[in-house]
């Protein structure tokens, strides 16, 4: 069932209804100023930071769902309603939800009223735009009340949702004109301040969440907008809201706009004041000034657009498969952008106030973003690898405003060093840029431990070489990739963090995951190292390697399939002594995508491993047979329920490492398979089941064991978007960006003719036609650059601006 569908032209997604399974949201916002915005109008803004600048609240897990966000009531008559539906839920005539790159268009119709709704952050400003268009389409007169509504947030968001004997007392507002102005704290320790305008005068305001909504009301039916009029309320404590009236008379057929700016301002210290008690407010002015008129709106939508456009033209593929064609081209691309934006700070899920930037998980995008920004990717490496400590582990996340690596879920997830190696390989790869690599880096934010950046991928692969177990497999620490595989944790209370309680290291407890990526980016940290120069430490991590290939092959093999760890007494975790847990995901696509087993043929037994006890009709499974009880010796993983998140569930990030394996050992048609299995656009018929966004990838769908199989859940915020992106544009499609060139390799289901690509890598655009007359799976035959043959199948770079004509024939 569907509640929408996808306008490829105008690169949006239609929704049809408001009763969709769950809030489908969108994120406004690419620099420092974000909101989340709902096909009903839901969601919240924030400057940078979710936790410490949060400029409107949002209440996660309310009943009814979505509840709080930019409101826009109208009040025709006797009848009150909004454009969204939302809160009020009054029945609409039509209703629609345009979600597109970097802003929502929400349409409603009432009573011959029609209300267009365009949100949008505009490029290098710190606001959001909210064009509300009226249009009387009756053949009468019109007169109606425009009320906006939004609630701001006390900035720091977990305090403004537990500190409540004191934020009750603090909330501060001024009203000056059209505009509301939030200044909570600005008196103390702040010089930031948020406004809530609109452009044109206005009919009455309110900033008291009391007195506009009423005793015992709700967002459904507030007070005043039942009674027709604001009281001009100014709050002093309580909750500061933003409010303004405006009285509408439209003739028959006649339009009118009004243009609202949520912004946030920043003074210098010694500009914070312009009178006693009175905030400087030149700087809001002159936002709002920028957006006065409807050209000016118009404009800043074209800059926004033309933003989007230059971005998502570095990679784009035509080929027969309109599907596939789709998410390559926008929604795939566009999520990986979110989620550099965001790594896993704030969703509908994530909700800001817990998890800031993860080390690993902000590797692991840059994955999917790097052709996209790799000047911003360059600086993101930088901000990584500063976390790290001296002996080359590192913080598990780090606050976005601050930069500072936190404790708040510990560290010693052995795995986390690794992934700068590999986040540092794709940034070389996509731009040869090696001064990165003399860039001197802080360990632990301390500017006096600084050392260039290659000193931490030194020492990011020291630590593991100095850190095995009894097997000689790398120690796991407090996790791996998997944080809810806890071998060191030992948790027997409840509400204890399976991510802080218990050692963090142990002698015993050893991850042959972790052995296949030292494999896969020890290679590459020893290529890093040749092209440096460094020839004879690139031999020895080549020889470190060939070690732990050899012990992955030994102690890390299990007959069929490649064991995922050792606990804490030794025991063999997914093996098939194991009465629950017998194989699981991740080691088999990760040990073959780093090339373990390939010429061997263990590599080939692993993957029909997983095809035979894993692979379910809505993806592959992370594990079977799922725990059916808790497990003191492996912690979270085994607290879930059957075939929910890591206990069984399809864990859409680690479906495409077992698609890029697929395509290690040729076999293009079963790649492409597991790759349609968890992707948005091949799903969006059953969107009933689903539930979440069938334009973006979720974290997790329920599997086989669950009651809910097939159900998603944590969208938007997920390596799922970066790895299915590396996956299909890299492997599946096969333009590879190496340190020696651009490498075209691909691994198509025999069915597929060919495509033709556009790729801009180093400064040049390379126009690549694949053909695949033999109906093959893999392999090159031949290759002609500029209609001229050339051997083998990687390019060499071409001076920036050159436009490259590439022939490819499969065989």
């Amino acid at each position: 069932m569907k509640f929408g569908h996808f306008s490829d032209t105008a690169r949006e997604y239609v929704i049809t209804t408001p009763r969709t399974p769950l809030p489908w949201i969108n994120y406004l916002g690419s620099e420092a100023f974000f909101s989340l915005v709902s096909h009903t109008a839901g969601g919240y803004s924030f400057y940078k930071d979710a936790k410490l600048r949060r400029i409107t609240r949002y209440r996660y897990n309310n009943v009814p769902a979505d509840s709080n966000g930019r409101y826009y009531y109208i009040k025709d008559g006797d009848t009150v309603w909004n454009p969204g539906w939302q809160p009020t839920q009054t029945e609409l005539d039509s209703y629609e939800c345009r979600h597109g790159l970097g802003y929502s268009i929400i349409t409603g119709k009432k009573n011959s009223l029609t209300a267009k709704l365009e949100l949008f952050v505009p490029v290098g400003d710190n606001c959001e735009i909210d064009r509300l268009v009226l249009t009387n389409e009756s053949d009468v007169p019109k007169s109606f009340t425009i009320f906006s509504y939004l609630e701001f947030c006390l900035w720091n968001a977990v305090d403004d949702s537990t500190n409540f004997q004191r934020n009750f007392s603090t909330g501060e507002v001024e009203v000056e004109g059209s505009t509301i102005y939030h200044k909570t704290e600005y008196r103390e320790r702040r010089n930031h301040y948020a406004l809530f305008t609109v452009n044109t005068p206005i009919d009455g305001f309110d900033t008291s969440r009391d007195a506009f909504l009423g005793a015992w009301h709700s967002n459904a039916n507030p007070e005043v907008v039942e009674n027709g009029r604001c009281t001009n309320s100014v709050a002093h404590g309580w909750a500061p809201v933003g409010v303004h009236q405006v009285n509408v008379t439209l003739q028959p057929g006649e339009s009118r706009s009004l243009i609202f700016v949520l912004g946030y301002i920043e003074n210098p210290e010694d500009e914070k004041w312009a009178a006693p008690g009175v905030i400087n407010k030149t700087r809001a002015q002159a936002m709002a000034a920028r957006y006065a008129t409807d050209a000016q709106v118009d404009a800043a939508l074209a800059r926004l657009h033309d933003h989007w456009n230059n971005l998502l033209s570095t990679y784009s593929v035509k080929s027969s498969d309109e599907k596939l064609d789709r998410m390559v081209n926008t929604w795939n691309q566009y999520q990986c952008m979110v989620t550099f934006n965001m790594s896993r700070s704030a969703s509908y899920y994530e909700s800001g106030t817990g998890r800031g930037m993860g080390f690993r998980d902000s590797c692991q995008d840059l994955l999917g973003f790097v052709h996209l920004i790799p000047a911003r990717a360059r600086e993101r490496i930088l901000d990584i690898a500063a976390t790290q400590f001296p002996d080359g582990s590192a913080y598990h996340q780090y606050q976005p405003l601050t930069k500072k690596g936190n404790m708040d879920i510990g560290s010693g997830f052995n795995d986390d060093p690794l992934w700068l190696i590999a986040a540092v390989y794709a940034y070389l790869g996509e731009t040869g840029d090696y001064s990165i690599l003399d860039e001197p880096v802080d360990f632990d934010n301390d500017h006096s431990l600084a050392q260039p950046l290659l000193e931490h991928l030194r020492r990011s692969f020291g630590y593991l070489r100095t850190h095995k177990g009894p097997h000689g497999l790398p120690l796991i620490g407090r996790a791996d990739w998997n944080d809810c595989l806890n071998l060191n944790c030992f948790s027997k209370e409840p509400g204890e963090s399976f991510q802080t309680t218990g050692p963090s290291e142990g002698p015993v407890a050893e991850s042959v995951f972790i052995a296949g990526m030292y494999v896969k980016y020890g290679n590459q940290f020893a290529e890093i190292l040749d092209s440096t120069g460094h020839t004879d430490e690139a031999a020895a991590v080549r020889a470190e390697v060939a070690e732990m290939e050899h012990t992955v092959l030994t102690a890390g093999w299990d007959g069929s399939w490649f064991r995922r760890a050792y606990d804490a007494f030794g025991h063999v975790i997914g093996g098939e002594e194991c009465e629950e847990g017998k194989i699981f995901i991740e080691p088999q696509g990760m040990c073959v995508m780093a090339g373990i087993g390939v010429d061997t043929g263990e590599a080939v037994t692993a993957l029909q491993s997983v095809k035979d006890k894993l692979d379910t009709k809505y993806g592959i499974v992370l594990l079977q047979p799922a725990y059916t009880k808790y497990h003191l010796e492996l912690g979270e993983i085994s607290s879930y329920p059957p075939g929910y998140k890591e206990n069984a569930g399809i864990f859409c990030h680690n479906n495409p490492w077992v698609s890029c394996a697929e395509t290690v050992v040729g076999h293009g048609d079963r790649a492409f398979e597991i790759y349609k299995k968890t992707c948005p656009a091949y799903i969006e018929d059953i969107s009933e089941i689903h539930r979440t966004e069938p334009y973006v990838y979720s974290q997790m769908v329920a599997g086989r064991d669950a009651a809910t199989f097939g159900e998603a859940k944590n969208s938007w915020l997920t390596g799922t978007a970066a790895w299915t992106f590396v996956d299909v544009s890299q492997y599946i499609l096969g333009i590879q960006p190496t340190l020696a060139g651009l490498k075209i390799d691909p691994c198509i289901p025999h069915e597929m003719d060919g495509f033709t690509l556009r790729r801009v890598w180093r400064g040049a655009t390379y126009e690549i036609v694949v053909e695949n007359p033999d109906h093959l799976e893999k392999g090159v035959k031949a290759m002609t650059v500029d209609g001229k043959p050339v051997s083998g199948n990687i390019l060499s770079p071409v001076p920036a601006g050159s436009t490259v004509e590439v022939k490819i024939v499969m065989g």
